[in-house]
């Protein structure tokens, strides 16, 4: 027993020594590095220098300004706690919060202002949060489980979409069991008496839109030809797809505005769609005739012309089909053919304020995921933005007093804004203000995963004045080789305005959003205002 405690000893003593020689090696080498830096440059004057500030800024009454504004418009605050008689939800899809600071400061520069003082529409809210996106089974979110989560108000297993977390991966079988089914936000306004509805620059039965209608196991499940293809299944005849879903089973078949792209997944093969481009359905179903059978009093609409001149108040429902597949950047798109994602908002909320009972409608701007998909931070901003014009169009036409509108993200995106770049600097562009240790300037936004390095032969980073400088579409440097830029895992931003606004604080679970949505509207099974009395 002895002999036991002094080897316990003697091994306690040599971990203590090796700990003790670890921790003078670390000390010893950040030592070295602060010595290296201090004795090779001037680390402030490298930081400092070709920095200049705006004039106007240089006075600290500014700031003590901005601040006192700041401060009053706090503490002057009261609780909104009337009841929403409409409720707007807005996505930004894959909007980190990096994504929302470079489309920030890009609109005051293309204002002509530094940029870094500028704000997004929805940044003016008084209320802000932070959403916890992972879902059930995944650290790292897509864009299916987060959908359930905010629409549903459960979180669900990746790529799955309006089912429990009972169902796994292409279970057919398990995705059409009700029982394994959750209803939406969508579905809960509907039962209240309210109009309801959706727009999307993706496709109608992309992942985001989905979650308030569909029930499946494959977010990829689109159309029939879609499940042949995800499961090998030759008979699709047992597990809808999201298209026949939304046509054909509510909430989906009830809602009052649908639009987006997605024309193919509606149509037969053999049928050529408005846009040039042939159907994908195999089971020879014509899924419009199908929807305008239904809705008599509705009508189809395939570009920007015609949406623009419906008449909102002879109609009762509108499907927009704008693209064959997904909708084009704004920055790519025919304007004359395609409308921007305000003037969609624009003519859905005039259709749906006939309601006296009131609305619930999601408006997602989903090319924002695309454009950081593709590393193409122009793009991406350039999306934000359009959000950031959809949402300032929503608030000027409704009232705080009944009109809650929030606005969020589904996950976030590894971009960074990196390096010591000056006030003003391009943020599209290239930090020249502080070079990396092989004397090169890098990009101020980089990706972590994504297809493009630019390295040379030897590995080193290449000159990228040549093709970032005045580039504003281009792909942007990534640390690590991927076919294409991935999901990142951390928060996004909750902005809430109206009604209740004062319940989206904090750090949320993401599935909480739509619980705290319907207590504001007194609509669904959960504790709503109505309970409270306080209406």
């Amino acid at each position: 027993m002895q002999l036991k405690m002094q080897a316990l000893a003697i091994f306690i003593l040599l971990i203590a020594l090796a700990a003790g020689r670890q921790f003078r090696d670390i000390h010893a080498g950040t030592k070295r590095v602060s010595s290296t830096i201090l004795r090779n440059s001037d680390l402030g004057g490298r930081l400092t220098a070709g920095k200049v500030t705006p004039p106007h800024e240089r006075n600290r009454e500014y700031w003590l300004n901005v601040a006192r504004e700041q401060l009053l418009e706090r503490t002057q605050t009261r609780l909104n706690t009337h009841k929403a008689k409409n409720v707007i939800f807005f996505l930004g899809d894959g909007m980190s919060l990096t994504t929302m600071t470079s489309a920030r400061i890009l609109k005051g520069q293309l204002q002509g202002k530094p940029g870094e003082e500028e704000q997004l529409s929805f940044e003016k809210f008084p209320y802000v949060g932070l959403s916890k996106t992972y879902c059930a089974n995944a650290q790292v979110p897509d864009s299916a489980c987060t959908s359930t989560a905010y629409m549903c108000g459960v979180k669900a297993n990746i790529v799955t979409l309006g089912v429990s977390a009972r169902v796994n991966y292409n279970n057919c079988t398990e995705s059409m069991n009700p029982k394994n089914h959750v209803s939406s936000i969508a579905d809960w306004a509907q039962k209240a008496g309210k109009s309801t509805g959706f727009i999307t620059t993706t496709t109608l039965t992309h992942a985001s839109p989905s979650g308030s209608y569909a029930h499946v196991a494959n977010r990829f499940w689109e159309c029939d030809s879609d499940i042949t293809t995800w499961t090998g299944l030759a008979d699709t005849s047992q597990c809808k797809d999201i298209a026949q879903q939304l046509v054909t089973q509510a909430p989906g078949k009830h809602f009052n505005i649908l639009m987006g792209g997605g024309m193919g997944k509606f149509l037969p093969k053999t049928l050529k769609d408005s846009h040039g481009k042939m159907g994908e359905r195999s089971d020879n179903k014509n899924l419009l005739s199908k929807w305008q059978g239904l809705h008599p009093k509705g009508v189809v609409v395939t570009d920007r012309q015609s949406l623009l001149k419906v008449d909102v108040k002879k109609v009762q429902h509108i499907m927009g089909l704008f693209q064959s597949g997904v909708m084009d950047f704004h920055s790519n798109a025919d304007h004359k053919k395609q409308p921007s994602l305000k003037e969609m908002t624009e003519v859905a909320l005039k259709l749906l304020s006939k309601n006296p009972k009131g609305y619930f409608i999601f408006i997602e701007a989903g090319l924002i995921d695309y454009g950081n998909h593709a590393t193409n931070p122009g793009q991406s901003t350039s999306e934000t933005l359009e959000l950031d014009k959809a949402v300032q169009k929503a608030r000027a036409m409704t009232n705080p007093n009944d009109t809650l509108i929030v606005v969020s993200a589904d996950h976030a995106h590894p971009l960074s804004i990196a390096g010591f770049s000056n006030r003003g600097n391009d943020i599209l562009g290239i930090d020249y203000s502080f070079p990396d240790a092989n004397g090169q300037f890098f990009a101020t936004l980089n990706y972590a995963l994504g297809p493009q390095q630019y390295l040379d032969d030897r590995g080193t980073r290449l000159n990228l004045s040549e093709f970032l400088d005045n580039n504003r579409w281009v792909v942007h440097p990534s640390y690590i080789k991927s076919e294409m830029g991935v999901h990142g895992g951390d928060d996004v931003g909750v902005f809430a305005s109206g009604p209740y606004e004062h319940l989206f604080r904090g750090v949320m679970e993401q599935h909480t959003l739509p619980h705290l949505m319907a207590y504001a509207a007194g609509i669904g099974n959960g504790h709503t205002t109505c309970e409270d009395k306080r209406t």
